[in-house]
């Protein structure tokens, strides 16, 4: 929907030119035409619309038929029906009702005349919400409800399905003991921490554990040359001298295949945000979802649960690579495309988590600091399931630029580490991501335990 169909949602539908330009050509040399306004206004929509905020004054003399008192009088009422309506329903049911009453409603916002093409668990965003139909959205429940809800309500519960659980809270009152409970975890300093899943993507065409186990033990070979597709200037990148500027004597790396391959629509993602997105959000976000598949969880039932996000990443390069494209169809979308913070954020938003978001950058020791931060949390009792991972996919050479200007690259691109014939570091790609939980809940949950972490800790080299 536009913008004009939202402005004439709230009372005040687009003028005709000639209509416009009819009124407001006899006050061009008014001296008050300065602060002149010509509308439209319905009177009757703007009525029931200001309804829900407490008119002003003005207003109110003006929709004298829908004054302040009589709509809180009829919101009243209506917040008697729905809690008349849930109260002679079991829990269930309530649940289910409440999920109709209010995706009845967002179609209504929207413009839609089914409510039933509305999908509940699609973040309001994606559905089409700007800041003015969240606006509108909760000024139609609080007027049917009773209820006042808050101005951030769809921020903090960004999808139907998650609105309406707040909804049946609220027109119930149910409060502590009679919400939804969230399994109690009691803090401890040293309970093991089990390792339940894992997925990853890797070079060699490696897109699980068990393709990376067959991978090592087969001892293949993964360097290949600088990949193309990336906007690469591969004719001039390579020179054999180090010390010239924006060259790298190195032409080979361990690379992703696939590292733009990505199916926004099933994470509800538009084209155009998943074109600005950068690819490691992209990975992150499937081996996220095949984690919890390996777990035997469905992750669209985690929406709400504790579970906490801790990824290791050092580098966000996509969004530079944007801005020196054209930005005409991503603007909007470049700042959550180069923001560290948006790399576990984006699991956490996407899947409706609730536990910890947190990005950790400590070098080439991220994603074992991940793991580590992880391990506290649930011992903690901040989240009773956690993912912890690391992602490296290079957007533009900018680190075998850097490097071979600093002659830290091995010249064969790989590395040797604790080797006498040690000479630099390779470059290489990829995403691990595991599932986590305290060993205890493991058990009871029936979940399959691959490792156990019995401690772990940290220190300035990470």
């Amino acid at each position: 929907r536009g913008v004009a169909d939202r402005w004439e949602q709230h009372g005040l539908p687009a003028m005709s030119p000639d209509l416009a330009i009819a009124e407001l050509e006899p006050a061009v040399n008014d001296p008050m035409s300065a602060s002149l306004l010509v509308a439209d206004v319905d009177w009757d929509t703007l009525a029931q619309v200001r309804a829900g905020l407490g008119a002003p004054k003005l207003l109110a003399q003006l929709t004298r038929h829908a004054s302040g008192d009589e709509a809180a009088d009829g919101a009243a009422q209506a917040g008697g029906t729905l809690r008349q309506r849930l109260a002679g329903l079991g829990a269930a049911e309530q649940e289910r009702a409440v999920v109709e009453f209010a995706r009845s409603h967002v179609a209504a916002v929207l413009g839609h005349r089914r409510p039933e093409t509305v999908d509940v668990d699609r973040a309001f965003k994606e559905l089409g919400f700007d800041s003015l139909a969240v606006v509108t959205l909760r000024n139609r429940l609080n007027a049917a409800t009773g209820l006042k809800l808050s101005s951030t309500l769809l921020f903090d519960h960004p999808t139907v399905t998650a609105l309406a659980r707040v909804l049946r809270t609220e027109a119930l009152g149910l409060r502590g003991d009679q919400g939804p409970a969230l399994p109690a975890t009691a803090p401890t300093d040293d309970e093991p921490i089990a390792i339940v899943a894992m997925s990853c993507r890797f070079p060699g065409g490696v897109r699980t554990p068990e393709e990376l186990w067959n991978l090592l033990v087969d001892e293949r070979e993964v360097l290949t040359e600088f990949p193309a597709g990336r906007g690469w200037d591969l004719d001039t990148l390579f020179a054999p001298d180090p010390d010239e500027p924006g060259k790298s004597y190195v032409r080979e790396g361990a690379f992703l295949d696939d590292a733009g391959a990505f199916d926004p629509k099933f994470f509800g993602i538009s084209p155009r945000e998943a074109t600005a997105m950068d690819p490691q959000q992209r990975l992150l976000l499937e081996t996220s979802w095949e984690a919890f598949e390996r777990a035997g969880i469905d992750g669209t039932h985690l929406q709400g649960t504790p579970t906490g996000v801790f990824i290791g990443s050092n580098g966000q390069d996509y969004g530079r690579s944007l801005r020196e494209a054209s930005s005409e169809n991503v603007e909007g979308h470049l700042v959550t495309s180069s923001a560290a913070s948006v790399v576990s954020g984006r699991i956490s938003y996407t899947f409706g988590l609730e536990g910890p978001a947190v990005t950790v950058d400590t070098a080439c020791s991220s994603s074992l600091v991940a793991l580590h931060l992880a391990a506290q949390s649930l011992r903690q009792g901040e989240c009773t399931l956690a993912l912890a991972g690391g992602v490296t996919v290079m957007s533009t050479p900018e680190l075998f630029v850097e490097f071979s200007r600093q002659r830290g690259l091995a010249p064969d691109g790989r590395c040797k580490a604790f080797a006498a014939g040690a000479d630099g570091t390779g470059w290489g790609e990829g995403v691990g991501m595991l599932l986590l939980e305290r060993l205890s809940d493991a058990e009871r949950n029936g979940h399959q335990v691959l490792a156990v972490v019995r401690g772990s800790a940290v220190n300035q080299d990470g």
